[in-house]
């Protein structure tokens, strides 16, 4: 294990700030939205959730699931018949939890004679470092949802465009006839779990690097134009129609994975790079165990201790360990749309 010796450079007085959880906060966006479910202890790793389907639907695909099919004449009463009972169709969605960690080590030495506050550094980077592991984790399972939509093309090796409000609009059509709501509240910026209302819409996560394709939407409104509106989080960028943009730099596009660029416009080597607009209505999918004081378990030994693995007290550590895994409820209620963006 790499150690952080005294002959490494910077440092100042061994004294800890700030919270871990607090800096894993700070960095995420998917996190403001998904259902969010806290595992009890000595309960196991595995949680099930269930959801019933509505009369009529189909358990074919995440479209027929969410379309309920009532036929007025079927429902009419014959004087003095007992109807048919019906039962419920139950759609069972597992997942597992997940422990991850990271540790950092210090030596006496830093404590004792270094200028700069390297704990104090660690402990913020390892906060970083975890709301950064929490958001790749949610990343990697949100983009796998298979409601995907196209830009230009009718797969991720044909996506030949950028993002179009013509595109968007195909979007909400899909999610308002599988009965998707709107987003109407979202996770507080804060270590707790608390919400706050927002103006009902859907979420749309993606990329920075998409951020002017944004704005040349039609009907694009910048967050500075919002008024009394409040913005769901600080990297919200503005909102067309039925839906406000939050983008961040860690949504990472599939690199050459679209058409050839030829005239496109669009940015990538000799292929066009696809990035994922991940489109969220409300319950579409579900994260575990991630708000909280007890959502991690941070570690700080101090150098100084001594025990039989560390007799002479010369080495510290400080890390953080957690559970977590993040599932897809509904894939009818949200969507992907694989885009370029447009070379500047």
């Amino acid at each position: 294990m790499a150690q952080f010796k005294s002959t490494d450079p910077a440092a100042r007085i061994g004294k800890i700030k700030g919270e871990i959880l607090a800096h894993a906060i700070a960095i995420e966006v998917l996190g403001i939205c998904g259902q969010q479910k806290a595992l009890p202890k000595n309960q196991g790793k595995t949680v099930v959730y269930r959801r019933y389907l509505p009369h009529g639907a189909l358990n074919t695909n995440w479209d027929t699931r969410n379309r309920p099919v009532v036929d007025a004449a079927a429902h009419e009463l014959t004087e003095g018949v007992t109807p048919t009972a019906d039962s419920l169709t139950p759609q069972d969605i597992t997942a597992v939890i997940k422990q991850y960690g990271c540790l950092y080590q210090l030596t006496d030495q830093v404590v004792d004679t270094y200028e700069d506050d390297v704990p104090a550094e660690m402990k913020k980077h390892c906060g970083e470092r975890v709301g950064l592991l929490r958001e790749m984790i949610r990343y990697g399972v949100v983009k796998g949802c298979t409601n995907v939509f196209y830009a230009g093309g009718s797969s991720r090796a044909t996506v030949a465009e950028a993002i179009s409000l013509n595109l968007l609009r195909k979007i909400s059509r899909n999610l308002q006839a599988n009965h998707a709501k709107r987003i109407t509240g979202v996770l507080d910026a804060s270590p707790r779990i608390a919400t706050r209302p927002v103006e009902a819409s859907y979420l749309v996560f993606v990329h920075t690097d998409a951020e002017a394709d944004v704005r040349d939407l039609k009907g694009f409104i910048h967050v500075s134009e919002y008024g009394n509106r409040k913005p769901v989080h600080a990297q919200e960028l503005g909102s067309c129609e039925n839906f406000r943009f939050i983008t961040s730099p860690e949504l990472a596009p599939y690199a050459g994975a679209g058409a050839d660029i030829g005239t496109t416009g669009l940015t990538g080597t000799t292929k066009v790079d696809v990035y994922p607009f991940i489109v969220c209505g409300e319950d579409a999918w579900g994260q575990l165990a991630l708000r909280g004081t007890d959502s991690i378990d941070p570690t700080y030994i101090p150098p100084g201790q001594k025990d039989k693995s560390d007799p002479l007290g010369q080495r510290g550590y400080i890390g953080a360990k957690f559970y977590m895994n993040a599932v897809l409820l509904n894939e009818g209620w949200m969507a992907i749309a694989e885009a370029g963006v447009s070379a500047l």
